[in-house]
């Protein structure tokens, strides 16, 4: 019988399998195995773990990869070795100076904020596509998933539309360095100094010691006082002295001042008196302008207005302007009314 079933040309006929047509591990399995229990059995509980093993370990390895690349960006730019293609505006644009101890600090807790976002990002995104394979993988229709997740998706974004403006706004602020911690900056209502930094929200302390939570979506314009250097213009009254020698007086007293070897490296640029700035009832107003780094604007600004007040003080000035109110004539008393 079993000489005459070699010998007979005409094919056994084959069971039907349970496998796909295009699906050639399965089929494979089949004309190996023969019975379909078996080949089914064998691709269920082999060939598909295997392949879903495969997916999460490639997903493993590509994440991996991903922060790993994240990682160095994130230390280069820790250290200042960030491409100029991904340096903020500002450090691109030529300055008189930068302070050389504010930054790296700064630097670092910018670049760790940073990476922190896109290593969370690059795994959320690497793991859901990683299980939509597998759900693929499984039989899963995936076009009632997807619809449901746009639509879940949209739904989110309407409800939840402030947060996304707060996150998006903390993300390219902290792109752009606009501030970080430790700078004074002005948002309008609240003014103090930096505490923390996040993606949704600042916080500030102003010079009376309160603590303002003010959301990133919300800050429509921002001023920074702590980066690169600072102005100050001094508006000095001088009533009705005579101008050229309150003029000289404030020369001499800001060149000492600029001169002195305690405070030579406080000032980008050498004091100046511009001269008289605008004429009131009080008499004329003499400023005095100068640029120091930004870190030491008010202290520079309070020695120099203390020497401005002893130099017209020593040389009379102040004397002046105080006999020419004693001199100036009062308002007239108010006319009664007659009767």
């Amino acid at each position: 019988m079993l000489f005459g079933m070699l010998l007979d040309p005409t094919p056994t006929p084959v069971p039907t399998s349970a496998c796909a047509p295009d699906d050639k591990i399965c089929n494979q399995i089949y004309h190996w195995t023969g019975p379909g229990w078996l080949a089914d059995g064998g691709y269920y509980l082999l060939v598909q773990p295997a392949r879903i093993v495969l997916i999460l370990i490639v997903a493993i390895v590509v994440r991996a990869l991903l922060i790993h690349g994240i990682n160095r960006i994130v230390n280069r730019a820790a250290e200042g070795r960030v491409p100029a293609l991904l340096r903020p505006l500002r450090n691109k644009m030529p300055t008189v100076a930068q302070p050389p101890t504010l930054f790296p600090e700064r630097r670092r807790q910018r670049a760790t904020a940073i990476g922190s976002v896109l290593k969370s990002t690059t795994t959320v995104i690497v793991f859901t596509v990683a299980f939509l394979m597998i759900l693929d993988l499984i039989g899963f229709n995936l076009a009632p998933v997807l619809t449901s997740l746009g639509i879940v998706g949209l739904a989110l974004g309407f409800g939840a539309q402030t947060l996304v403006k707060d996150l998006i706004a903390g993300l390219f602020m902290l792109l752009e360095d606009q501030y970080g911690v430790g700078d004074v900056i002005d948002t309008g209502e609240a003014v103090g100094v930096v505490e923390s930094v996040g993606l949704r929200t600042v916080t500030i302390r102003d010079v009376r010691g309160v603590v303002w939570y003010v959301r990133n979506g919300e800050i429509i314009r921002v001023g920074n006082k702590s980066q690169g250097w600072a102005g100050l213009m001094i508006d000095v009254p001088i009533g009705f002295a005579n101008v050229e020698q309150a003029t000289t007086v404030l020369r001499r007293a800001v060149d000492e001042y600029a001169a002195d070897p305690v405070h030579t490296d406080e000032f980008l640029e050498a004091p100046q008196v511009l001269g008289v700035e605008q004429i009131t009832v009080d008499g004329a107003v003499i400023r005095v302008t100068c640029r120091t780094a930004s870190e030491r604007q008010w202290d520079v600004q309070r020695e120099l207005r203390r020497r401005i007040t002893e130099a017209l003080d020593a040389n009379g000035i102040t004397a002046q302007i105080q006999a020419a109110r004693q001199l100036r004539p009062s308002a007239p008393p108010a006319a009664q009314a007659q009767p």
